[in-house]
């Protein structure tokens, strides 16, 4: 992860001190454009421990996440002269599963005899607004390096089947991240292309926890190919990776069952079918 860092945080310095050059001829000087992905959404790993004293629960083991979930995500790029391009994403997930115990559990101080039939939701959409400048240009290849910043809007609720047993825990917050993207043509309307979010910081400074042990990550990178079907929408595959988390305690306890410890930390893989849409525009 820190290699990541390193390596998007070089990019945003070149970006710096790049020439600005004038659009490319053919390239117009505002162009909007909508994006949607469809698939399905493999939990690679997913841990949650709730509390200083509460148990490891394995979310795939235990939770039974090991189905494939349905997967979406809704974006709208404006990109101006050919070089700036401000994005808004919309991340939906959510994963409900109901499962019978196989061990105890115990999460922020309440204890999940082995045996309880278990609901267990997790909800983890998120939305994400970024800057990106390219460095390259034109409209058959991109190297564009930017900023992110994603308010994520955590859910997570441990019912037993009779409704006697429930533990809940939210969390929304800022995360900023460095950003980077490419894309190539191949000729024939074909090209490639990958995309990467990601940081890894301690989250205290940002949330304002007094626990300087705090620690967050996230790492949202995905490869691609598609093909041009028409002057206004391409078709992509698409290969992603989703993964991140926190770990440490909150001063904010007020609501809280346990002592306000967290560590929350999900990898996820992804493969989608998308469709994008430039509206018509002049140079």
């Amino acid at each position: 992860m820190h290699r990541h860092v390193v390596i998007l945080g070089v990019l945003l310095c070149l970006s710096s001190t790049a020439v600005r050059a004038q659009p490319a001829p053919d390239e117009p000087r505002v162009q909007l454009k909508f994006i949607g992905e469809m698939g399905f959404l493999d939990v690679l790993a997913h841990s949650l421990r709730q509390g200083s004293d509460g148990t490891l629960f394995r979310y795939v083991d235990d939770g039974g996440q090991d189905n494939l979930y349905n997967f979406m995500r809704l974006s709208a790029e404006l990109t101006l002269k050919g070089r700036h391009t401000v994005v808004f994403l919309y991340q939906p997930l959510a994963i409900d599963t109901q499962v019978v115990l196989k061990r105890d559990v115990r999460i922020d101080a309440l204890d999940f005899p082995a045996g309880t039939p278990l609901n267990v939701n997790y909800g983890f959409p998120f939305y994400r607004a970024s800057y990106l400048f390219d460095l390259l240009s034109g409209p058959d290849r991109e190297l564009s390096v930017g900023v992110s910043l994603q308010l994520r809007n955590a859910n997570y609720v441990f019912t037993s089947a009779d409704g006697t047993l429930r533990r809940t825990a939210r969390d929304v917050g800022p995360v900023p991240l460095l950003k980077v993207r490419g894309r190539w043509g191949l000729g024939g309307g074909w090209w490639v292309g990958f995309e990467a979010d990601g940081s890894y910081a301690p989250t205290a400074i940002i949330n304002g926890d007094s626990d300087s042990n705090t620690t967050g990550a996230l790492l949202d990178a995905s490869l691609r190919g598609g093909i041009r079907i028409t002057e206004n929408i391409d078709a992509f595959l698409n290969l992603r990776y989703l993964g991140g988390g926190a770990r440490g305690t909150s001063d904010d306890n007020e609501d809280e069952f346990g002592d306000g410890f967290t560590s929350n930390w999900i990898d996820t893989a992804t493969i989608s079918l998308g469709f994008s849409y430039r509206l018509p525009s002049g140079n």
